[in-house]
């Protein structure tokens, strides 16, 4: 099955044929501030996205960094540590077939809203709800 997505603009667009992780959502106070709320991301191995379209890169912090948009600023993709790429789920073409995971770092999250969806909460980094591998 190819999924496919693209940032609002559509100057940017991705497919993959692989099959995506769940969704996860992150609350770090990072992903707050790049995106205005908390993000939801799924992932697969990053020689297996193709992009068209030329990404901005921004170095959020020594071992990661965010991909978006040069023209609308859509926050699309997350690179950090390990063979996988995250991409904002949000920017996938419906329908999907995912669900919700689970969340990770809710001791940082925002105080105006509560996490009532029943699933999994990891006040930090969770290995079982994310693909990031320290190398």
């Amino acid at each position: 099955m190819t999924r496919t997505g693209s940032c609002v603009c559509g100057q940017i667009a991705f497919s993959t044929t692989h099959n995506l992780r769940s969704v996860t959502a992150c609350h770090c106070t990072q992903c707050r501030k790049a995106t205005g709320n908390y993000v939801a991301a799924t992932s697969a191995p990053r020689d297996a996205i193709a992009i068209d379209g030329s990404v901005t890169w921004f170095q959020s912090s020594p071992k990661a960094r965010r991909g978006f948009c040069p023209t609308c600023g859509s926050n699309l993709f997350w690179d950090g540590p390990g063979a996988n790429l995250s991409i904002m789920a949000g920017v996938l073409d419906q329908p999907t077939g995912l669900s919700m995971e689970g969340h990770i770092y809710c001791a940082q999250k925002g105080d105006w809203y509560e996490i009532a969806d029943g699933t999994p909460q990891a006040p930090g980094a969770d290995a079982d709800m994310t693909t990031q591998v320290n190398t």
